[in-house]
């Protein structure tokens, strides 16, 4: 900082301080180097960790200005990079495993046997995940997300390479429909479907929440693209169901939400009753359940 940002810098005090002209609730130590920047909250402790956070450049021109090195501008660090096309997974010869992996979460056959039929669900060759496909008004392929349907570790979830987020997983009703529920995930859509047994409205999957974690400090706030490009598609809904997870991601998301469309839409707060639960998990009790009553009944 004495060295490339010496106008910048106002002794602040007798405790060895220095603070920014430019923002005097930003202090930084002499002796430790550590700084904090109290009317936003963060600190750090390198020049790196300044140049990132307080001047907003990347970390490729961070590096570059520590290395004392010329760099280019931030548009040419930046080129945009030739979009990827969208290719799906080689299909599996039957989607045995993701018939039984889903059935095992809850969800009813026939709701499987339905996106099966049109062609937004399918089993991959190579590693036999599940392929939920979005597509668009002609019925192009324009985004996946695949996920594995093996039971132990971490499940395995991604999107593909090429994948538009505004054409999300989505179900369609049967007729016309005014609403539109809104889910985290497409395991969660299906979820839904099978424990109200009606397709009654439109339900998107997001493709995710973009929350904070609990505890941390809160970011600005994006409308989904998924939620916002069915709305442009569909200008007939009127309605917006919000069936997120009932967790601090979920609530936090689903509170913004109703917020942004309160004003152009009617909105439906239906987050699962259960702290902690999405649909799917509620799903797979109730199939759990009756199983448990079946047996008993024997």
């Amino acid at each position: 900082m004495k060295r490339y940002r010496s106008e910048e810098l106002v002794r602040a005090g007798s405790r060895g301080e220095f603070q920014l002209r430019s923002h005097d609730s930003f202090k930084i130590s002499e002796r430790t180097s550590l700084w904090h920047w109290k009317s936003r909250d963060i600190g750090g402790r390198s020049a790196l960790d300044y140049l990132i956070h307080v001047e907003g450049r990347s970390f490729v021109e961070a590096v570059l200005t520590l290395s004392e090195e010329a760099f280019p501008t931030r548009t040419q660090l930046h080129k945009a990079e030739p979009k990827r096309e969208l290719v799906l997974p080689p299909a599996a010869e039957n989607n045995r495993r993701v018939f039984a992996y889903l059935m095992q979460r809850g969800i009813d056959r026939r709701v499987i046997e339905s996106c099966v039929r049109s062609g937004l669900l399918y089993e991959s060759a190579a590693h036999h995940n599940a392929v939920f496909v979005g597509r668009d008004e002609s019925g192009v392929p324009r985004y996946v997300f695949l996920r594995g349907t093996c039971t132990l570790g971490k499940p395995f979830k991604c999107e593909a390479a090429g994948s538009d987020k505004r054409y999300s997983f989505c179900l369609s009703p049967e007729g016309e429909s005014r609403r539109a529920a809104i889910y985290e995930a497409a395991v969660e859509t299906l979820a839904h479907l099978t424990l109200e047994g009606r397709a009654d409205k439109y339900r998107l999957s997001l493709g995710g929440v973009c929350a904070p974690r609990e505890g941390e400090q809160r970011r600005p706030f994006k409308t989904p693209p998924a939620l916002d490009a069915l709305l442009a598609r569909k200008p007939e809904i009127q309605e917006i169901e919000i069936c997120l997870n009932n967790d601090f991601a979920g609530r936090w998301a689903a509170e913004h939400i109703a917020r942004a469309y309160q004003d152009r839409y009617r909105i439906i707060q239906n987050l699962p009753e259960r702290e902690g639960c999405d649909y799917a998990d509620l799903a797979q009790e109730k199939r759990e359940a009756a199983r448990s009553r079946a047996a008993f009944s024997r």
